[in-house]
């Protein structure tokens, strides 16, 4: 019966042995991925503030672009109605 005990308890302690290692493996993978200042999520967040500062004025000029070219569309179809125009004035004429 205490054999049985002492064994049990060996078992406990290398069980808790075991997963105190694992963790403590577990711990500096998480450290070195977003712990410090340094860290693979710090270069990330500060690349995506970087990329988000750079592109932050591109909502106003994306409007002003898409107005500009709202009356270049115009402009092209009044193109177009000319030059079908000339086309089909063209056509109608005889062959000399």
């Amino acid at each position: 019966m205490v054999l049985l005990m002492i064994i049990t308890i060996l078992i406990v302690l290398l069980l808790v042995f075991v997963l105190v290692k694992f963790l403590r493996s577990i711990i500096s993978s998480l450290q070195s991925i977003g712990g410090t200042g340094t860290s693979y999520l710090a270069n990330l967040r500060l690349g995506l503030r970087a990329i988000e500062t750079e592109t932050g004025h591109l909502p106003v000029e994306v409007t002003l672009l898409n107005k500009n070219l709202s009356s270049t569309a115009n402009g092209l179809k009044v193109v177009d109605e000319h030059l079908v125009g000339t086309i089909n004035a063209v056509l109608a004429q005889d062959n000399k």
